[in-house]
């Protein structure tokens, strides 16, 4: 039976570089074929070149791409405007730069449909609607008329994939559909995606670097790096036994539950490619690389249901266990190094002419927590739950609305801010947004120290220069600029700044949402190896609860501004308590089959902090909720060694 998609000896090429290398593999209708890889890989440019959307300066060199037997990249771009987005789709990265923010929901999906299904007028709405309830949107009719920056982050993907589908297509080409979404509006995503999938028949190609995500949803894996594909396989049979050495150490590079040792990480980065590259690509960075790798390019070679470009294939020994390095710092003090009391952070909407205020949004709603030196206080939940306000709030990036924090045993106050530099930094989100890109390295590094005088002027210098070598910057990195890093390195510089004031406590803020699995088990280490060694307390807020059961002593779990269940890592995570906890871990992408596991999927969206529900806040989207839930807000219930959850129907079980 011939393949719904076949691509054959692909390359394509951004002026000089061959971004794409010869690769060729296909996708049966009703199949999903998972392509893998760090960035920069080529993943996102084969799935472009299908779709002949190159930027500038690409082109197709050389190969065939075959849609239902026919040859897309021989057809006229008027042809091949009825092949995209009709048989061909695709469901592009980020929403909302994919997104026309001045056309209306329905306005944008109705294009699709005038174009591929002829439909226009009350027929285009009505079928516009019908896909939004497909892909299970609530109150679709409403959101026909709602503009894209009005929709969550969940919605506007769900936006995506229903503009997708308009044109009917035969395949749908995913590129990294979930990345921006908490772990519960994946689910929800994938989901959606698996059950399309099934129902219509279509072929799917599913760009990521989440093996988790690959394990729950692709039928075939290919491992694609430096331009080439490297590895393809069943899923079983690349999940039981990856067979090249890139494979398995992007395997060994995940956060494993309970497992506190270092992770393995894979040493240098991908090649550039606009220069010729001899021998095996990934050569430079293997730990079993042997002559004939640096000088012969490896064929396929077959093992089983696997094929693999290696001249290693089926000798690899196991990889040795990891070293359990970890120390648990307690810091021996009685007191917490971080207090937070009833914090509250409350923004006044204003409106009219006068800007009279009219509600409040009440980010953060009564929050206590504590910190010890040298621990790590996970605080996770949906995006919008308030958790980066919490940390802002903290270091009074934010003025608290309410609520006291104390820091070492002295309230921060307005007045205090200098010492509070001093004793808390904060490491953001993107360090590419939250760096100067006109400043040097080593500039960046010394402002902190100069606004604050932390040392002699004279010895500041030979600090950053020890700073740069431990986090592990290169030695001519401080004369160079942001631009001229990778996004791990960028990360590094954000985690030196912090560090350049000898702070106790550091807030992280989504550190390694963004990186790839390789960068992010480099950060990891990094972070574990920094608390060891000076001691150092950590808030570290994120949805990722795989790195939170890696790095975490503590979780607390927010939802809607406000703290659900709080306790140890373990115990939180292994068993949790509350039913928002149990849908979040439940939601997790997991590598390992879980026998027995029913996945939780929660209903709707979280509403808004402006107008939060009476009661429970959680109840309108819990499975357990009674009258009682949505009358009265409960109070806590300590279950023993410091868990506790706030829920009347965990307390009613006690």
């Amino acid at each position: 039976m011939k393949p719904l998609l076949e691509v054959r000896d692909l390359v394509t090429a951004i002026g000089a570089a061959r971004v794409v290398d010869g690769v060729s593999f296909h996708v049966a209708a009703g199949e999903t074929y998972a392509l893998l890889g760090e960035s920069g890989c080529g993943k996102s440019m084969t799935a472009l070149s299908l779709m002949r959307l190159l930027p500038d300066g690409g082109r197709v060199a050389s190969g065939a791409v075959e849609l239902d037997g026919e040859n897309v990249l021989a057809l006229t771009e008027r042809d091949m405007r009825q092949v995209r987005g009709g048989r061909m789709a695709m469901i592009f990265q980020e929403p909302m730069l994919a997104l026309n923010p001045v056309i209306k929901v329905g306005g944008q999906i109705g294009e699709a449909l005038a174009l591929h299904q002829n439909l226009t007028g009350a027929a285009a709405r009505d079928a516009a609607r019908a896909l939004l309830d497909a892909v299970g949107v609530p109150d679709a009719a409403r959101r026909l008329d709602s503009y894209p920056f009005e929709l969550s982050g969940g919605l506007r993907q769900r936006m995506m994939i229903a503009m997708a589908l308009a044109g009917q297509p035969r395949l749908l080409i995913a590129d990294e559909p979930t990345t921006a979404l908490d772990v519960t509006i994946q689910a929800q995503v994938l989901d959606v995606l698996r059950r399309l999938r099934s129902e219509r028949q279509m072929g799917m190609l599913l760009i990521t670097h989440d093996l988790g995500v690959v394990a729950e949803n692709a039928d075939r894996v290919g491992v694609m790096y430096a331009g080439e594909l490297l590895e393809e396989g069943t899923r079983a049979a690349f999940f039981a036994a990856p067979q090249h050495p890139y494979s398995r150490m992007l395997f060994e590079a995940l956060p494993r539950a309970g497992d506190g040792g270092r992770l393995a990480t894979i040493p240098g980065q991908v090649p550039r490619l606009d220069s010729p590259l001899a021998g095996c690509r990934f050569a430079p960075r293997c730990p079993y690389a042997i002559a004939r790798c640096r000088s012969e390019s490896p064929g396929w070679q077959t093992i089983d249901e696997q094929r693999v470009r290696c001249h290693l294939a089926g000798q690899l020994p196991a990889l040795p266990p990891r070293a359990d390095e970890a120390v648990d710092v307690v810091g021996g003090e009685r007191r917490p190094l971080l207090r937070v009391d009833g914090l509250k952070v409350h923004f006044p909407v204003r409106r009219g002419l006068l800007q009279r205020t009219v509600g409040q949004v009440r980010a953060v709603d009564d929050v206590s927590l504590t910190i010890q030196a040298g621990r790590t206080l996970a605080l996770v939940g949906e995006s919008g739950c308030g958790k980066t306000t919490v940390g802002k709030a903290v270091l009074r990036l934010i003025e608290p609305t309410a609520g006291s924090i104390v820091l070492d045993g002295e309230a921060v106050t307005a007045n205090g801010i200098d010492r509070l530099r001093r004793q808390a930094q904060m490491v953001f989100q993107d360090p590419f947004s939250s760096l100067n890109p006109r400043m040097r390295v080593a500039d960046t590094l010394l402002e902190g120290m100069d606004a604050l005088g932390v040392g002699a002027a004279a010895d500041r210098r030979a600090a950053i220069v020890r700073l740069q070598q431990q986090v592990g910057l290169p030695d001519d990195a401080g004369g160079r600029y942001p631009h001229a890093f990778s996004g791990g390195q960028r990360q590094r510089i954000a985690i030196a700044r912090a560090l350049a004031v000898s702070p106790r406590l550091v807030i992280c803020d989504e550190p390694t949402s963004a990186l790839d699995v390789s960068v992010q088990a480099q950060i990891l280490n990094l972070l574990k190896d920094l608390q060891n060694d000076l001691g150092l307390a950590y808030l570290f807020i994120t949805h990722n609860l795989a790195v939170v059961d890696y790095l975490a002593h503590e979780v607390a779990v927010m939802y809607l501004g406000r703290i659900v269940e709080h306790g140890a890592a373990a115990e939180v995570l292994r068993a949790p308590r509350h039913p928002y906890t149990q849908a979040l871990v439940s939601a997790i992408p997991r590598i390992e089959p879980q026998t027995g596991h029913e996945a939780i999927r929660l209903a709707g969206d979280q509403p808004s902090p402006l107008n939060p529900p009476a009661g429970c806040h959680f109840h309108p989207r819990c499975p357990h909720a009674n009258e009682v839930c949505r009358k009265t807000y409960p109070e806590r219930t300590d279950l023993g060694e410091g868990h506790w959850v706030r829920c009347h129907w965990v307390a009613a079980q006690r």
